[in-house]
Formats: structure tokens, C-alpha cells, sequence
């Protein structure tokens, strides 16, 4: 039975992981009089010692309603495939066994792994190294199967409904066309559900490529009823029918994930040579992962945190924690990262948009 657990943050940092890391401190200390050590910057810090830190009842005091995380994060430190530089030049290296050395010298006897499918299969790989592991589902992208919601997502709706709203007011008074491009990689969940709920006309997601006539003629048609302006969300990986998606940098070589970005400003050149508006764009960005969490959050992240050390207490390990309905269960982390969870084109969210006049940029 574990002694001494570490926890590490990795990939994008979003609001709810300071909940985590309380819920796993104070559930090892006060319950159990476990040791926890935390892992600043992700899997970053398994290579190096002074990287490691105690966490006691003090360190985590206060930080529930805070953004972000205590421990730092990053989402280019997988040991199985580690920039190196060599004669010169940076080469892909697995430095696992030091990884695993390393964990063993500190005396960890588990890992609590907090991140998205990345994440979660860098801790399968160490898993199947002889690290005894848990994970803990965390994305605003709310992208992870096998749990019906990752915290980190709710505040991020938040955020962007909130943004929607005020954006509402500006559009309305200068007769625009106003593109809100939010977060979510291939996944096309915060631009449907904000959009629903801050009242957009068009959303477009990744898991429906548009035809930017559709988007053109539902613009044309409510300036015909008398609305003057017209409110755009776009997801990040949407793409239009036949065409790419648009990215900032391709992965490459040393850089193993693609990053999006720009296709709000691409939808707005569309729309320019099809309409007569002033068409603006607004990229919301990493506000949506900033900021104080919301309830729900906190109170998930809290119940991930003590559900994780639960799961350590029994020995189940290579096990996600996850919510289905209002309980917490628990999944193989290798069934949790087998495919994202991305919006079913036919599902009842998409049917209740286009039920509302939302048009999704189909045909």
C-alpha cells in the first residue's frame, strides 16, 4: 500500500487543477498520514530532483479558487520522446528509464497523473514500465471519453458565454458581423454549447465541415428579417467542406502536436467576398483557460483528487477516475485514451441548435 504518492499537472494548464491537488493532499494526510510529493512542470520535473517538492496541509491552503496550478505544467516533456540537444541539434530522445529511476529514488510509490489524452498515455507508457499510476481527466477541450465531462470545461464555458454576451452589445450597435474563435482542438464541444447558450446564429465545428455559402445566406437572411448584425463561433479545428484545417505550426519533428489557430480570421476573408458587412473577429484564446474555477469545478476537481487516492488505497492501478452521471467511477486509462470524444454530427446537441435557427454549416 502507497506511502508516498507524487502528483503531476501536464499539458495545458486550465482552472481546477489546484482542486485536484488539494483533494489529493488532504485526502492522503488527514485520512490516511500518507506523504505527498508534488512534480513541478509536468513530466518535465521527473528528470530532475530539485524539481520535486513536499506538499503538506500548508502548501495547499487557500489555493481552491485559484487558477492554473501550484506545480507549473507543460505540454512538451514526454520522457519516451525528449528534445536532446546533440552535436548541435535537438533529437528526440527516451529518457524513460531515467524517469523511472529517478521516481524509485525518491521512494514514490504511485503517481497521480493529472492531464488529457496526452498525458494519460505518457503515464500508460510508464505504467507499463513498472510505475504504479492513476490518472485524472483534465482538458477544457472536454475531449477525453469514458467520462461525461473533464473539469477545467464548465469555467471555460463560462468564459466564453460571457464573452458572447458582451460581444452581443458591440455587433448589435455597429451593424457587424462579429467571429468569436474559441478553444477545443478537433473537438467541437465549447464553440456548440457556449454558442447555444450566449445565442450565436452560426456555430461551426470541426466534427462538421461548412459550406461558407450556408454561413453567407443565414447572414443575408436575417439582415432580410431586420437583424443588422449577426453573431459567429467557430471552433479552433473547424475546417471548411473539401479544404485543411488552419494551423499556426505542423508538428514536426521536435514538436510533436499541432497547434491551431486562425480560422476565424480565414471565415472572415470568406465572408468578405460574399457579403456587404463590416465582418470583425475576436479570438477569446487562453482566456478560456485562465481565471478563477467555477463551482462545478471546483467541486469535481475536489472529488477527482480524493477519488484518485481511493483508487491508489485499493491498488487500482493504470486506472482514470471519471464522472458518469453524478457518481465517480473509475476506467483502464488505456480504454480512456483510446479515441477523443468529439460531438456526434446527428446528436441531440446539434439537432437542438438547428431546432433553434442555428446554422452549423451544412448545406
Amino acid at each position: 500500500m502507497a506511502r508516498k504518492v507524487g502528483i503531476l499537472t501536464g499539458g495545458g494548464d486550465c482552472p481546477g487543477l489546484n482542486a485536484v491537488i488539494r483533494g489529493v493532499v488532504k485526502s492522503s494526510i488527514i485520512r490516511r498520514g500518507w506523504e505527498v510529493v508534488g512534480i513541478r512542470d509536468g513530466f518535465d520535473g521527473l528528470l530532475y530532483n530539485n524539481r520535486i517538492v513536499p506538499l503538506g496541509l500548508n502548501e495547499v491552503r487557500g489555493i481552491l479558487p485559484r487558477g492554473g496550478t501550484i506545480l507549473g505544467t507543460s505540454n512538451r516533456g514526454n520522457p519516451f520522446s525528449y528534445p536532446v540537444e546533440a552535436d548541435g541539434k535537438t533529437v528526440l530522445t527516451d529518457v524513460s528509464d531515467e524517469v523511472v529511476a529517478n521516481i524509485k529514488k525518491q521512494g514514490i510509490d504511485a503517481l497521480v497523473a493529472v492531464g488529457g489524452d496526452g498525458s494519460l498515455k505518457i503515464a500508460l507508457e510508464l505504467m507499463n514500465k513498472g510505475i504504479p499510476v492513476v490518472g485524472v481527466p483534465k482538458t477544457i477541450d472536454n475531449d477525453l471519453m469514458e467520462t461525461d465531462v473533464t473539469f477545467g470545461y464548465n469555467t471555460a464555458l463560462e468564459t466564453a458565454t460571457d464573452a458572447l454576451d458582451k460581444l452581443h452589445s458591440t455587433a448589435e450597435s455597429h451593424h457587424r458581423v462579429m467571429i468569436m474563435e474559441v478553444m477545443g482542438r478537433y473537438a467541437g464541444w465549447i464553440a456548440l454549447e457556449s454558442g447555444i447558450s450566449g445565442g450565436a446564429d452560426v456555430i461551426l465545428i470541426p466534427e462538421i465541415p461548412y459550406d461558407i455559402s450556408a454561413v453567407c445566406r443565414a447572414v443575408d437572411e436575417r439582415r432580410r428579417r431586420g437583424s443588422s448584425f449577426s453573431i459567429i463561433v467557430v471552433a479552433e479545428g473547424a475546417f471548411p467542406r473539401g479544404g485543411n484545417r488552419v494551423v499556426q505550426k505542423r508538428a514536426d519533428e521536435t514538436n510533436t502536436i499541432e497547434r491551431l489557430g486562425g480560422i476565424g480570421q480565414y471565415v472572415a476573408r470568406q465572408l468578405g467576398d460574399c457579403l456587404d458587412m463590416d465582418v470583425r473577429v475576436m479570438v477569446l484564446g487562453h482566456l478560456q483557460r485562465g481565471g478563477s474555477p467555477s463551482t462545478f469545478d471546483r467541486c469535481l476537481g475536489s472529488r477527482f483528487g480524493v477519488a484518485a487516492i481511493d483508487l491508489i488505497e485499493q491498488e487500482q492501478y493504470g486506472r482514470m477516475v471519471c464522472l458518469r452521471g453524478r457518481d465517480i467511477k473509475s476506467v483502464s486509462i488505456e480504454r480512456a485514451v483510446r479515441k477523443l470524444k468529439l460531438v456526434n454530427p446527428g446528436g441531440q446537441m446539434v439537432t437542438a441548435a438547428e431546432e433553434l435557427g442555428i446554422v452549423v454549416g451544412r448545406r
